[in-house]
């Protein structure tokens, strides 16, 4: 077959390649090794944040304290009311007042008592004038018998006759002296009825010591007072409430006067304020639980009854953290796998504040590290592995 111009062009240019790049055919085709296919492994870095060591508890909200009011007038009946369940009252306010008509009776008897002993009082010291009289005049008779007795002038008899109405005179003397110390006694007694009379009647209104507000009223209109039934009146004084709550023996030890704390209570999104104000002295041999009482800052916000829970902050400090899912703990203490340039390495670490999701790292790991996310993943020290960042956690 004949070759045409353009076919016996192009194998021409083609030869002319080939000769052109003999090194192409005299080089061995080069083999690329497998790529090793390692494991990949979440991981997350060891990174310096603010952590709250804190003790959680639940208890029940409290008065921090309570004050009776009982009557100090037994007997009377319960004329009127002037407070109610809930209501704010001030120290020295009235809450009730008794019916006195009884008491302003007895103190018109004893007025008219007393006014009868003055009376007869008065006549006892007429009469110890007159007897005074009679004995001065008595003993000058009587001295002047015993002189003309001396002197032979009257009888003996007459001497002796005067002598006992002289000593008759000074005994209704001293009767008379006696009889007004009575009567001055019996006023005496008349007075303090009264003076007791007045404070009874002063004590009808029922009032409370201290200011707070009212917790309970048993007090009915009609109703007869009595002191040593149930009181008619429960104060929360100044109105201040605490969360008394339960803690472990191993947490108690931990908390001190003046803590503050983040109180929580049922029903409410609100988080209130507060700080101890008691951590008890002794811890129940059978529960193993000890009582901390809270002190609520805002104790308008609660209510005496309800459940609430706190969150008593011990310490507060900046250091190195790790998720909780990171560190394995044991007999032997606590560990992590960190990782370097792709590579698993057993460290042992030293733990401190746990604080929710997170703990404290004191030694073993620096700021920026990067550990195994998952502390019980199938890792060994030494392995290699294509590390996978931890996504971040999503915020509420």
């Amino acid at each position: 077959m004949a070759l045409t111009p353009h076919r016996f062009l192009s194998t021409t240019a083609m030869l002319l390649a080939l000769l052109s790049a003999p090194a192409a055919f005299a080089e061995e085709p080069t083999v690329t090794a497998p790529k090793q296919n390692l494991p990949a492994i979440v991981v997350t870095q060891a990174q310096t944040r603010k952590l709250v060591d804190k003790v959680v508890a639940t208890g029940t909200v409290k008065a921090v304290e309570e004050v009776y009011i009982q009557p100090q007038v037994d007997g009377l009946s319960v004329r009127s009311l002037n407070a109610d369940v809930g209501d704010k009252v001030e120290a020295n306010g009235t809450l009730a007042t008794l019916n006195d008509d009884a008491l302003i009776l007895q103190k018109s008897q004893m007025a008219a008592t007393k006014a009868k002993g003055e009376a007869t009082l008065a006549q006892l010291r007429a009469q110890l004038i007159e007897a005074h009289a009679n004995a001065d005049e008595a003993e000058l008779a009587r001295a002047r018998a015993v002189a003309m007795g001396a002197r032979g002038t009257v009888s003996t008899s007459s001497v002796e006759q005067a002598n006992a109405t002289a000593a008759a005179n000074k005994a209704r003397v001293a009767s008379a002296e006696q009889a007004i110390a009575v009567a001055e006694a019996d006023l005496k007694v008349t007075d303090s009825q009264i003076a007791d009379t007045d404070l009874k009647l002063a004590r009808t209104g029922i009032k409370t010591p201290v200011a707070g507000t009212v917790a309970s009223r048993n007090a009915r209109i009609g109703a007869i007072a009595n002191g040593s039934g149930d009181p008619l009146f429960t104060i929360i004084r100044d109105s201040k409430l605490e969360l008394v709550v339960d803690v472990s023996e191993s947490d108690i030890t931990k908390i001190n006067i003046g803590q503050k704390a983040l109180i929580s209570l049922s029903g409410s999104r609100e988080k209130l304020s507060g700080s101890v104000r008691l951590v008890a002295p002794i811890v129940d041999s059978v529960t193993r639980l000890g009582a901390v009482h809270i002190s609520i800052d805002d104790g308008d916000k609660a209510r005496a009854g309800m459940y609430g829970s706190a969150e008593i902050v011990i310490r507060e400090t900046q250091g190195v953290a790790l998720p909780l899912t990171a560190v394995n703990s044991d007999e032997n203490g606590s560990s992590a796998r960190k990782v370097e340039n792709g590579v698993v390495k057993f460290v042992n670490v030293e733990t401190g504040i746990q604080d929710g999701a997170y703990v404290e790292i004191v030694k073993g790991l620096q700021d920026g590290e990067e550990v195994v996310a998952k502390a019980g993943a199938y890792v060994r020290d030494g392995d290699h592995i294509t590390p996978v960042k931890q996504a971040p956690q999503a915020s509420n």
